[in-house]
């Protein structure tokens, strides 16, 4: 019996040896075929000293050449210049682990070199570029960047030189910059050379996917997508230094679940630049559940939430807000928005000023709180930062619902304003409530607001509006429907000015007015109509040059 015991098991230990080989066979078979790169097995230290993007880099590489993989950082602080995205490659920053932007100077080192481009006059420097990058991709597919780590740009600078104007016979740098043209003056580029500007930059991508991480202090742009398809970002934390995600001439796009606070800069913000070389529409976007601010940087991430910060670098208020445009040459088209909350920034701002369409947009669910410019401001205008020859593009078919609003700066009032000859048209504004702080003065309500068809496209390019509610010009075929404006203090202005207008209609539309203040002011109208307002009677209006009531 002992005998036959003692076979007994030493059979069973065999069989558990070979279970135990086939096992870690299998094991390693499968650890092959998820092909994980652990950044440390290439050298990298994440002491947040020693300067890690070289052996990142070569992780990178390893994953690429077998056809892809997961590189992988664990806990620790990764000091890097450059990191270069490759194809079918995801980048999984475990909690705890941080890619450092290095400094050039203090750590010794560059940044890629930005690229050469004809393009660059139509844009800002940073719109123009790429490579000048923390991490950045051209023509990468099936990327990913996940995880609960953070992206720490710290090293990175937010200077972005004007566009590059070309030098005609007899012009100097010198005398360039004393006479700049709308194109701007000759930028010095040769300054931003070995520096970055931008977190994460992608250019000409696709099937792009950004989880779960954070970023902090971004440079001029926490991300650049441009000419990007197939973009999903969810569930990031972006409290920047500058612009928080820009998302030019991209196609195919789903941002969801983000905060993104950035006091310097626009937060969320559609683009359609020329840097690409050609007209692309940002086509096919979907943007929800998600907040937007101008806290002082760094207050979202630790929670405190503060609001000293006076100004953003254009002398107005702090800016954070959700935007279409400046650049704008290829348009913007099929876009929705739901269910976002502003909160101490900008409002929302719809433009486009150099050429492109901006049409198909559906905007609802929108609360806003401390509100430090115009709440809602379209603007169609002709700046053409554009190569010769581009005609005005136009604004048409947008639908905003359900917002509220309150807390508004007194300045200015929502905003609708195209261009003499080109209208913005077909607008339904329904369910908007919008309660601003007063205190408009008469002469506020007599100013004459000067047309600026060539300026950078803010509310503050009008200067103070002689309505409190909202300044309509230059628009057709515009509908509001249960829209109603107040105040906390008296306001001499006029809730309602309307300077060429045509074919517009006011549906249970109310307004709040100080004593003898009218709610309409009617210049160069024509086929107006008011009805079912608890402030005036109904009424029609089929032509007015000039009107109150």
């Amino acid at each position: 019996m002992k005998v036959i015991s003692i076979v007994f098991v030493a059979a069973a230990l065999a069989v558990s040896a070979l279970f135990l080989a086939v096992a870690e066979r299998a094991s390693a078979n499968f650890a092959d075929e998820k092909a994980f790169f652990n950044v440390r097995d290439y050298g990298a230290k994440g002491d947040g000293k020693t300067v890690d993007s070289d052996a990142v880099n070569e992780a990178i590489d390893a994953a690429a050449a077998k056809g892809g993989g997961t590189v992988y950082f664990p806990a620790g602080t990764y000091l890097s210049f450059s990191i270069r995205l490759k194809s079918n490659i995801t980048l999984y920053l475990d909690s705890g682990a941080t890619i450092l932007a290095a400094d050039p100077v203090k750590d010794k080192g560059k940044y890629d070199q930005w690229e050469p481009t004809e393009f660059d006059m139509y844009q800002d420097f940073g719109h123009s570029h790429w490579k000048n990058s923390l991490i950045w991709g051209i023509g990468v597919e099936n990327v990913a960047i996940v995880g609960q780590g953070k992206i720490d740009g710290k090293g990175l600078t937010r200077r972005s030189p004007g566009p590059r104007k070309p030098r005609t016979a007899g012009e100097t740098p010198a005398s360039m910059a004393a006479n700049p043209s709308p194109l701007g003056e000759l930028s010095p580029l040769t300054e931003m050379d070995g520096l970055g500007t931008k977190a994460i930059a992608l250019k000409l991508s696709r099937n792009v996917t950004l989880k779960d991480f954070t970023i902090f202090e971004g440079g001029h742009f926490a991300l650049l997508a441009t000419g990007v398809d197939n973009l999903t970002i969810d569930n990031l934390r972006v409290d920047s230094n500058r612009d928080g995600f820009d998302i030019d001439a991209c196609r195919n796009v789903r941002i969801s679940n983000s905060y993104v606070n950035t006091p310097n800069d626009d937060a969320i913000v559609l683009k359609s630049s020329y840097a690409l070389g050609f007209n692309r529409a940002t086509e096919n976007v979907t943007i929800t559940n998600s907040q937007v601010s101008g806290f002082d940087l760094g207050t979202l991430l630790d929670g405190t939430f503060k609001t000293t910060q006076d100004t953003a670098p254009d002398k107005d208020r702090p800016t954070g807000r959700l935007k279409f445009g400046t650049e704008s040459n290829g348009g913007f088209k099929n876009i929705t928005i739901s269910n976002i909350v502003f909160v101490h920034c900008r409002g929302l701002a719809l433009e486009t000023v150099d050429g492109g369409y901006l049409e198909d947009v559906s905007i609802t669910n929108i609360t806003m709180r401390d509100i430090l410019t115009a709440p809602i401001f379209i603007r169609l205008g002709a700046r053409q930062r554009a190569p010769e020859g581009t005609p005005i593009g136009g604004v048409r078919r947008v639908n905003i619902s359900n917002v509220v609003v309150s807390g508004v700066e007194p300045k200015y009032a929502s905003i609708i304003a195209g261009l003499a000859g080109h209208d913005i048209e077909d607008m339904k504004l329904s369910n908007i409530r919008i309660h601003y702080k007063g205190g408009g003065t008469k002469a506020d309500a007599a100013r004459e607001i000067p047309e600026n068809e060539k300026s950078y496209p803010e509310p503050s390019m009008f200067g103070v509006t002689p309505a409190y509610g909202f300044y309509v010009r230059h628009a057709r075929g515009i509908t509001f429907d249960n829209v109603e404006v107040s105040f906390d203090s008296d306001d001499a202005r006029t809730a309602f000015v309307l300077d060429d207008v045509k074919n517009i209609e006011f549906f249970r539309t109310n307004a709040q007015l100080s004593s003898g203040v009218k709610m309409f002011s009617l210049k160069n109208v024509s086929n107006f109509i008011s009805s079912q307002s608890r402030t005036i009677a109904d009424t029609k209006v089929e032509r007015a040059d000039q009107k109150q009531f």
